[in-house]
């Protein structure tokens, strides 16, 4: 609803105070803290990197260790939980925690160094089985692997590719006779085999065995492979002895886990007050804190500040050159569109806030996408019950998301109404299937799928309606900016171009003709919207480049400000999509509900059609859900924003207690 106004804050204090002054700044997150001066002479800022270090990587080990716990031994949530939000303690906790953080930094190193033990046992694992597949081939053979003979002889032990018989093999050695050959294991892949000569036969055999492929095996050891088949089992069964009580340990450890997802807050607290003090100025003495506060809750900080502390706080207005930061301040009806704003960007200078427009329009064109009143009872009631339900715990961004869907399921209970859809033509299905007499709910106003061409001329309508109040909010802000000239030549002039370009198409019959209108204006308007065109086109021409100097640029940069009526052409088109994905929900509802229908046959099909539209309808909501949110965000981002609004500016960042898992009272305990 409004940009807040801002102030400047300077708050100067005792350096004694320091520590409860920033506790006290984080847990009210109003200021954000701004290098605005400078070091001199005598003030300067404190290095905090090695700390701040540490800090960080005190979060990160807490996060590690979550996220072990998480993976061995997780815990039990449900979808509720997440709706809990953070758990609120008091700053008597916080500050106990000091006592005790060493203790579970200790766990935490115990907790990753386990984790790595069982990462390291389990490649150890992998790599004992695949030495005991590459072994079991080698079973039968009672002698060493890398056996190499006696005194008098040469033995070769090892592999032969694809399938031999132990007559091939003499076959190929015949030769160099005598000798013994043994096959060990044989498969299609390879035969395993034991080749054993005299001394002075063991060059001949073995470019013989080469010839025919012969190869050593990958494993060589003195003990033989049974022997080695044993040990690695054992090995084996050692790791795993390794993991389990690793495992074991693990799930004792996560007997902590809140006191080490504590520590990530704690850490992560701490480490923002750290990147604030490093920002400071100081001498020995006293220490200064500059940055940024909305005007409106100024008073109520000094308040606190000088009721604890002996200090001096001031405020100033800045300067328009400052890069201000933006917060936005909305009532509950357009707060939920406030994230969809600043996921765009905050505005700019100079410019207003847009939600409360944007969050009228956002409504009405969801509903107008899902527009069946069964589903928006669904989105309704959903959301409703759990905002409800979790009143008090719920953090803000998840309850201004089920805001939004709360308003988006009202309004599309709305349009569903004024278009007769309920679940599609469920009733009709019903009644005609179960109950022999066809019942219909008649819509306030017409069925999109009977009249479609009515239903595109209103989607086109209400877009014109959508990009005219877009130049309304520009004329707006160049009202507060009082540049009036462009409220002319930028504003107006485009007014009644495409206002008298939708009144002349008004009376033309081929127009009147395809959109099914059941009037036509007279010909007379029509000349007189066409002189109205005709002149503010010219108006643009001559006013829209009037930056330049050059008269021939000028008229250049009209020209092309000109063409722009296409691009108004191609967003009125763009709003089409509320016909397309509006017929798209009916559609598929109907298809689903004749589907149900067609099974209902016998004992069992009222249970079969049940089953179909649970499963039907959830998953065409589902869908055509997430389809209404994406089109309804770029019809704002695209076509709305873009007639008036830039964005650019800096979201305003307070001191706060940015954390995951607890958060804490107001009231301090200290100072």
């Amino acid at each position: 609803m409004a940009v807040l106004e801002m102030q400047r804050i300077r708050i100067c204090a005792l350096k004694k105070n320091r520590k409860h002054i920033l506790e006290l700044l984080q847990r009210e997150g109003m200021i954000e803290v701004c290098d605005i001066i400078h070091e001199d002479d005598t003030f300067h800022k404190m290095d905090v990197s090695l700390p701040a270090d540490l800090l960080r990587k005190g979060t990160s080990l807490a996060k590690d260790a979550i996220d072990i716990l998480d993976k061995y031994n997780p815990e039990n949530k449900s979808g509720s939980n997440m709706l809990k939000g953070r758990k609120e303690v008091s700053t008597s906790v916080y500050d106990s925690f000091a006592k005790k953080r060493d203790s579970v930094m200790k766990k935490c190193n115990r907790i990753v160094q386990l984790d790595k033990i069982i990462a390291e046992s389990k490649a150890e694992i992998t790599k004992l089985n695949t030495q005991s597949e590459i072994l079991q081939p080698w079973l039968n053979l009672d002698i060493p692997i890398d056996f190499k003979g006696t005194k008098y002889t040469r033995s070769f032990v090892g592999t032969l590719p694809n399938l031999w018989k132990l007559d091939e093999i003499y076959q190929e050695l015949a030769e160099e006779m005598p000798l013994n050959v043994d096959i060990i294991s044989s498969s299609k892949e390879q035969t395993c085999i034991f080749v054993l000569c005299i001394k002075d036969k063991q060059e001949a055999v073995s470019d013989k065995l080469r010839s025919i492929g012969f190869s050593y095996p990958g494993l060589t050891d003195a003990k033989n492979p049974s022997q080695k088949m044993e040990q690695l089992q054992s090995e084996i069964q050692k790791n795993q002895k390794t993991i389990e009580d690793c495992m074991n340990e693990l799930k004792d450890l996560g007997s902590i886990r809140e006191d080490i997802c504590f520590l990530q807050d704690y850490e992560s607290m701490r480490l923002e007050k750290y990147n604030v003090l490093g920002r400071l100025l100081q001498t020995s003495k006293v220490f200064i804190l500059t940055g940024y506060i909305p005007k409106k809750e100024a008073n109520n900080l000094e308040s606190k500040l000088n009721q604890r502390f002996e200090l001096s706080v001031e405020f100033e207005d800045p300067d328009e050159s400052e890069d201000t930061p933006v917060l936005l301040e909305n009532n509950g009806f357009s707060r939920p569109i406030q994230d969809t704003i600043e996921g765009f960007s905050p505005p700019g200078k100079y410019e207003i806030d847009p939600t409360m427009i944007t969050s009228l329009f956002y409504y009405v064109l969801y509903g107008l996408m899902l527009s069946d009143a069964g589903y928006g009872l669904i989105i309704t009631s959903a959301c409703g019950l759990l905002l409800v339900k979790f009143r008090t715990t719920i953090e803000e961004t998840t309850k201004n998301f089920l805001k939004m869907f709360l308003f988006c399921g009202i309004s599309t209970i709305f349009w569903g109404i004024v278009f007769g859809s309920y679940f599609g033509d469920m009733v009709d299905v019903v009644s005609n299937t179960f109950f022999g007499e066809k019942i219909t709910i008649q819509p306030l106003w017409f069925f999109p799928v009977k009249k479609p061409m009515q239903m595109l001329l209103f989607s086109m309508a209400l877009g014109i309606v959508h990009l005219f109040t877009g130049l309304g909010m520009k004329c707006y802000q160049c009202l507060r900016q009082k540049d009036y000239k462009a409220i002319l030549y930028d504003v107006l002039l485009w007014y009644v171009l495409l206002g008298s370009s939708v009144v002349y198409l008004l009376t033309m019959k081929m127009f009147v003709d395809i959109v099914g209108l059941t009037f036509i204006l007279p010909a007379s308007v029509a000349k007189v919207s066409g002189v109205l065109a005709m002149i503010s086109a010219l108006g643009i021409i001559l006013t829209n480049g009037r930056e330049s100097k050059n008269p021939f640029k000028r008229i250049l940069k009209g020209l092309y400000a000109l063409y722009g009526i296409t691009g108004y052409l191609s967003d009125v088109l763009s709003y089409s999509r509320l016909l397309a994905l509006g017929l798209a929900t009916g559609v598929i509802c109907t298809v689903i509900n004749k589907m149900a229908a067609m099974a209902a046959v016998g004992a069992i099909g009222p249970i079969i059609f049940i089953i179909i539209v649970l499963l039907g309808h959830t998953l065409n909501i589902g869908i055509n859900a997430l389809g209404a949110y994406v089109h309804t965000t770029r019809l704002q981002y695209v076509e709305f924003f873009g007639k008036f609004y830039e964005g650019g500016g800096r979201k305003f960042e307070p001191f706060d207690t940015n954390t995951k898992y607890y958060k804490f009272k107001e009231k301090m305990e200290n100072g």
